[in-house]
């Protein structure tokens, strides 16, 4: 008895330091959060294809400005006669603009513009998914690892009970099937460590995938602030709706859906088109200059533009629907995570309950099996449901803070600012803003 109040008391002290938060030098789950949005690779490829969107509104914006071109002509001409034979060359540049197009260029640009916007909200979405994501490896990690110190003690305490049934079959109190029975557990036992020391480095791998760091030895999980959650289910289904980047990044899609539509129309308005050009014989040195403008009106493509608009309308009709799409899943999402937490946090409360019942269970079995009353089976039996008692409550543990992150991720609010992550928050709008109006340069923004 007293052995076994020992190893409890030994236990419940290494279950409270993996999970104080004041713990020295302890990693937070917010530190890991700050490490993957920084180091992901996934994280950084969407940033980087959000900067190739952005170039979208200045080729768009090409549209509105002149074509410049030079050209160097050479001629070469052979007769009969001898005297004939020479080469010409002419030199010359040529300037093109157009005045009108049907609008179409408009409609492009305003539909870029829309393109970069859905990409900003859908990067938005991914960041939140990668932290998300960082929030659900941390916590893997720090349950396994508690698994394993569960099944450690476990391991110790059957350790004991062998050597107390190999000693009472010594003296004659007890049997050769209690012993038996012992190392069958403790074999079990043993095959059980192993397992959970595998899954522990199955899931460190995954931490380092999304984090890009290696887990600390020493991790201090808390769930998300109270104050960042919803106050109630309703709240978090309208907010959810209302500031979630994925509703967002759809109802863009779809503006620009509708530029879409717009810009196909424009092929059947007529078009203005000024040219201009000037140019020397390099023989003769006769300059020439001509200006010209063009209308052209559109009678008949072949059906070609007729489709292209009706192909954009479809596609602006599917849009629509995304719009629904996108909505209908956040809610059942906001549900499925806000029942999530509801639920972990009483599977915590019963867990508990069921864990002190089975640890006097366990106590009192001991001690009915030191007076002869119960068998040493009775014992294993009783530990086994400890055993599985902790196990599931650091599951529940687990997936209350899981849930509490992932509620804030549901309703959009996972970001940068409202955790507090100690970190440079990345701004797609800068690099934006310093492209979108640019005229020439090959350069990218960071000197690429």
């Amino acid at each position: 008895m007293t052995r076994y109040r020992k190893w409890l008391s030994t236990f419940a002290l290494a279950s409270i330091m993996a999970f104080s938060p004041t713990v020295s030098m302890a990693e937070t789950i917010l530190g890991a959060m700050s490490k993957a949005y920084e180091n992901n690779p996934d994280l950084n490829a969407a940033r980087a294809g959000l900067r190739a969107t952005d170039e979208g509104v200045a080729i768009a914006r090409s549209g509105y400005r002149p074509r410049i071109a030079a050209q160097l002509d050479v001629s070469a001409t052979e007769t009969s006669s001898s005297f004939g034979d020479g080469t010409d060359a002419a030199l010359g540049l040529s300037v093109s603009q157009t005045v009108f197009d049907g609008f179409q260029t408009r409609n492009a640009v305003l539909g870029a513009q829309s393109d970069v916007f859905a990409g900003q909200e859908g990067l938005r979405s991914t960041e939140q998914d990668i932290l998300l994501s960082a929030a659900q490896a941390f916590m893997n990690v720090v349950r396994d690892r508690q698994i394993v110190q569960i099944r450690r003690q476990n391991l110790e305490f059957l350790n004991e009970q062998l050597n107390a049934a190999q000693a009472r079959f010594d003296v004659g109190e007890g049997t050769r099937t209690d012993v038996s029975q012992a190392q069958a557990s403790l074999a079990a036992a043993e095959a059980g460590l192993v397992a959970a020391r595998a899954q522990v480095s199955s899931s460190e791998a995954v931490y380092v995938q999304i984090v890009g760091a290696a887990p600390p030895a020493s991790m201090s999980p808390a769930p998300a602030s109270g104050g960042l959650l919803p106050p109630s289910l309703d709240t978090a289904v309208t907010s959810g709706l209302a500031e979630h980047p994925l509703v967002k990044s759809a109802q863009f899609q779809m503006n620009a859906a509708d530029f879409s539509v717009k810009q196909a129309e424009g092929a059947l308005l007529p078009g203005v088109n000024l040219s201009g050009s000037v140019g020397q014989d390099l023989q003769s040195g006769d300059a020439q200059a001509t200006i010209g403008a063009t209308l052209s009106v559109p009678i008949y493509q072949g059906g070609l533009t007729s489709a292209q608009v009706r192909q954009s309308k479809e596609l602006l009709g599917q849009a629509r629907i995304n719009v629904d799409v996108a909505r209908n899943q956040l809610r059942q999402a906001i549900v499925t995570s806000w029942t999530q937490l509801e639920a972990s946090r009483a599977a915590i409360a019963a867990n508990r309950a069921q864990l002190n019942a089975s640890d006097l269970a366990l106590s009192g079995v001991i001690e009915e099996r030191d007076v002869g009353q119960r068998t040493t089976l009775d014992v294993l039996n009783a530990q086994q449901d400890v055993l599985t008692a902790r196990e599931t409550l650091a599951q529940a543990e687990r997936d209350a803070i899981v849930a509490s992150y992932s509620v804030l991720s549901t309703t959009g609010r996972l970001l940068v600012g409202r955790l507090g992550l100690q970190v440079a928050e990345y701004r797609p709008e800068v690099h934006y803003e310093a492209v979108q109006d640019k005229w020439y340069g090959l350069r990218t923004i960071d000197g690429r």
